[in-house]
């Protein structure tokens, strides 16, 4: 009975406040987001990578480690996804991304920090720490056709990435007034960002409903399918391994959206958007079941 009562615990806060921005949303459809979207990409995001991996307790070896994991991951996702693509005849590249990319940032991050406490966030950073990489560079590669190396030059989470990095691997201490600061705006960002995904629900619409439940699939049923795979193969225990598949099991991230808005064709757009919007309310049924075994097995 106590595992139950943990999944409220987890889940309830991240469903609660994802509704909240929902309830917004449908109160207002006109609500201007650009203010979360400016704060979560310029600062919010930055400053979770920052606190989540210099300050959680993980070790440099650890979050190498989880790195690798994580990229052996979304090669696989990548897989499935091209598999999926080809059955469904639909354009393999620039309807990759969400497949490849889930939203490890906006849900994976607070549920792994409600399930495992601060260690769990430290290792979930890392794995959000290469989705983020991958969103603007090769999001944009494959949205676009062509990459961009303006985007990540200009990127404050690229930046944060390698500092954090840094202070891991020469063991260096973040002086307090950093740590309290970073932690404000981590805790301000996932309140803001899971907001945020409650009202973008209220805005996505479903162009192809049977295409994007096939292709959901793949991405909330096959994806922590394949993060197991990984957990046996490597023979990985403990939180770590509950934080890899919690991580694996999230539906298509957001900001894919954003990035094929800016540079794939509208048919595209809107088959992104149809398999965020269709993977996200799957991932209501699935995201408890698999924390569940996370819970149970990985602890």
């Amino acid at each position: 009975m106590d595992i139950y009562f943990k999944l409220f615990e987890v889940l309830s806060p991240v469903f609660f406040i994802v509704g909240i921005g929902y309830f917004l949303g449908k109160k207002n459809p006109k609500l201007d987001t650009s203010f979360i979207t400016n704060f979560a990409a310029n600062i919010g995001t930055p400053a979770m990578v920052f606190y989540s991996i210099t300050t959680t307790g993980i070790t440099f070896e650890i979050f190498t480690n989880y790195f690798w994991y994580a990229l052996l991951a979304i090669s696989g996702f990548a897989l499935t996804g091209i598999v999926f693509l080809f059955v469904l005849k639909k354009e393999i590249i620039r309807e990759l991304p969400p497949f490849i990319l889930p939203n490890t940032g906006n849900m994976g991050l607070p549920i792994c920090l409600f399930a495992y406490g601060s260690q769990g966030l430290g290792v979930a950073a890392a794995i959000s720490s290469l989705v983020i990489l991958f969103h603007f560079t090769l999001g944009v590669f494959l949205a676009s056709r062509k990459f961009d190396l303006d985007l990540i030059v200009k990127s404050p989470p690229f930046y944060a990435i390698i500092i954090s990095v840094l202070f891991l691997y020469f063991e260096i201490e973040s002086p307090v007034y950093i740590i309290n600061l970073t932690m404000m705006l981590t805790y301000t960002a996932i309140f803001l960002i899971l907001m945020s995904l409650g009202i973008a629900l209220t805005r996505f619409k479903v162009f192809s409903f049977q295409s994007a439940l096939i292709a959901s699939i793949s991405r909330v049923i096959i994806g922590p399918v394949i993060g197991f795979l990984i957990i046996k193969f490597f023979n990985l225990s403990g939180f770590a391994a509950g934080v890899l598949l919690i991580q694996c099991s999230m539906p298509s991230a957001v900001l894919t959206y954003l990035v094929g808005s800016m540079y794939s064709p509208k048919k595209i757009v809107d088959s992104v958007a149809s398999m965020i919007v269709v993977s996200t309310v799957m991932s209501f049924i699935t995201i408890p079941i698999t924390l569940f075994f996370a819970l149970k097995y990985f602890y």
